[in-house]
């Protein structure tokens, strides 16, 4: 690898173990063996660099957004039993010190600060949605509707949203997969009651 490339998997470890705000560009340099000089050459700045490491960090979640294929989940599609599969999965994704949602929530705080992450974090999030979509109904990806990512995909990502702002303010009282499994059947059955069968 060149500086470049070392820089930004440097970048990337300092990110996960201290955060946005807590990098500094000592750190990057030491972490990824390189100088202090390169990170102007070929970033610009240090922030410059922490938000494309950012972005490769964030990118490489949603190319496999569970790390868990669809195929694997035994639950059938639209089932409570897939649902909680999936939640169960995401969850676990939150429970180390380092996890890539605790960064996710300081950057959502920082948002007007780094505008370039938040559009690339706005686009993400909605290929994230699109895939919470496939993943629970068990349609394509490619053939999921731009209607379902704005109804259902949104409801998917308000969920993960609560969910990351739980597991980061408190791990101990944070939602699991089954309360939220739970929740929901609860949810369904009070509609069933007041509007009768379908």
């Amino acid at each position: 690898m060149g500086h470049r490339e070392d820089l930004l998997e440097g970048a990337k470890r300092c990110l996960l173990a201290k955060g946005f705000v807590r990098t500094t560009a000592r750190e990057i340099v030491k972490e990824s063996g390189t100088n202090l000089a390169s990170i102007g050459y070929h970033y610009g700045s240090k922030d410059a660099l922490l938000a494309q490491a950012y972005v490769a960090l964030i990118e490489n979640v949603f190319d496999e957004p569970l790390g868990e294929p669809a195929k694997e989940l035994r639950g059938a599609p639209g089932s409570l039993e897939r649902f909680g599969e999936v939640w169960g999965s995401v969850i676990g994704t939150m429970r180390g010190p380092d996890s890539l949602w605790r960064l996710s929530m300081e950057i959502v705080a920082m948002g007007d600060l780094l505008p370039e992450v938040r559009d690339h974090l706005a686009k993400a999030q909605r290929e994230g949605s699109r895939g919470f979509v496939s993943l629970m109904t068990g349609v394509p990806e490619e053939e999921v509707t731009e209607e379902s990512v704005d109804t259902l995909g949104a409801f998917y990502t308000t969920l993960m949203m609560g969910l990351m702002a739980q597991w980061t303010f408190d791990p101990k009282t944070a939602t699991e997969a089954a309360q939220l499994t739970e929740g929901l059947r609860q949810v369904v059955e009070g509609i069933r009651a007041t509007d009768g069968p379908a």
